[in-house]
């Protein structure tokens, strides 16, 4: 689990079809075999380190939902560490399972603002609610402005200095995970429909 907080902005060293090596340091303090790193918001696993890097590995999979597989050495990518027992709890409950990727429509300013909209499938805008969690590449961000088939989040001073989205571009791909409030109370809903009648809310006292 993990907070959508960006600890460190890495650079990737080494890009393979089924490993990553990425250049870091903050993240690496106290760091072991089959910790959890967040890498642009998608959960994975250090199989190897060193006191200035850390390897991980992909599968087909991740390559498949995420934007791991567009990266090259060079690139800089968000970090977070997994949620430590006790740690405050600054963004919102990530769990480093990317739903999908979408694309970077437009990237404006508002006086001290920046004002980033993004383009998302019907599976994943579903979930997205004005003033509600999104998290864009690992960050956690609150929705300013919903569309059918894109939003916008605001970007404050300190945040745009703090992660990578600052330096994407319109058409660039980022990686997406919902609130997962939104898809519990989706498959609450689901499961209680059809069961709503006169008697139970009778039973329930909703009812006289």
């Amino acid at each position: 689990m993990f907070t959508g907080i960006i600890e460190e902005i890495g650079k990737v060293r080494a890009a393979h079809r089924d490993r990553l090596v990425v250049g870091a340091r903050r993240v690496l303090e106290g760091v072991k075999i089959g910790d959890s790193i967040a890498v642009n918001g998608v959960c994975l696993t250090v199989t190897a380190f060193s006191p200035e890097s850390f390897t991980i590995g992909v599968m087909p999979e991740t390559l498949r939902r995420t934007n791991l597989g567009e990266l090259s050495p060079g690139d800089e990518v968000n970090l977070e560490r997994a949620l430590g027992a006790g740690a405050p709890m600054g963004g919102h409950f990530v769990q480093g399972h990317v739903d999908g990727t979408g694309r970077i429509v437009s990237v404006t300013r508002e006086e001290n603002a920046q004002i980033v909209r993004t383009s998302a499938s019907p599976e994943v805008m579903r979930y997205i609610v004005p003033k509600g969690f999104i998290a864009i590449d690992g960050v956690s961000l609150t929705v300013v402005d919903w569309e059918p088939a894109s939003f916008t989040v605001s970007l404050v001073p300190h945040t745009q200095a703090n992660i990578t989205l600052t330096s994407k571009k319109r058409g660039n791909t980022v990686n997406l995970e919902v609130d997962i409030i939104g898809k519990y109370v989706e498959r609450f809903i689901s499961a209680r429909q059809g069961t709503i009648t006169e008697a139970f809310l009778a039973e329930h006292g909703f009812i006289q």
